[in-house]
């Protein structure tokens, strides 16, 4: 058993349920509840385990010295978030400039309880033609839920709602924001 796998499982006790389907090389992943600075970790150990390239989009500035090397090293992909860019065209292209490319997002797009998404994750997977992969940390049961593609139709408001039911009971890190 491997370090990494021995932490996650062991001392940490959470398992993960599900896989990434590899002929799956592009896609928008949604990770669901973002309630605490811990998921990014969670978020390493699941793209190890699984052994599945995960990206995220980070801001530019991160990437210079002495810590571009880390962001770049753990998926990062870095974005020119200046006003007056369009940053779901902008994404979209790292997609189409890409052989793979996995884009983990928190629809919620803070780590407070939010009532209702953002909706950029789907804007990307529409505009990009990639489907949407939903990933639940459960601290609950902590587990890692990773269910299958799902194709968007074009109809934001019936997939939000059909999205939103992948995540139905799963508990995050601070359950009141979940």
């Amino acid at each position: 058993m491997g370090i990494v796998k021995f932490v996650f499982e062991k001392l940490m006790g959470w398992k993960i349920d599900g896989s990434f389907n590899p002929n799956v090389k592009k896609a928008v992943i949604i990770v669901v509840p973002h309630t605490s600075w811990h998921d990014f970790y969670l978020g390493l150990f699941t793209r190890r385990l699984t052994k599945t390239k995960i990206n995220y989009i980070a801001k530019k500035e991160l990437f210079k010295w002495p810590f571009g090397w880390y962001f770049r090293w753990t998926g990062g992909e870095k974005l020119d978030r200046t006003p007056g860019q369009n940053k779901v065209e902008a994404i979209a292209e790292i997609f189409k400039n890409k052989k793979e490319f996995r884009l983990a997002m928190s629809p919620e797009g803070t780590r407070k309880k939010v009532l209702k998404w953002k909706t950029g994750f789907y804007y990307i997977a529409t505009t990009a033609n990639v489907p949407i992969i939903c990933v639940a940390f459960d601290y609950g049961k902590k587990t890692i839920k990773i269910n299958e593609a799902f194709s968007p139709t074009g109809n934001i408001d019936i997939d939000t709602k059909v999205l939103r039911t992948y995540f139905d009971g799963v508990v995050g890190k601070k359950s009141e924001y979940s």
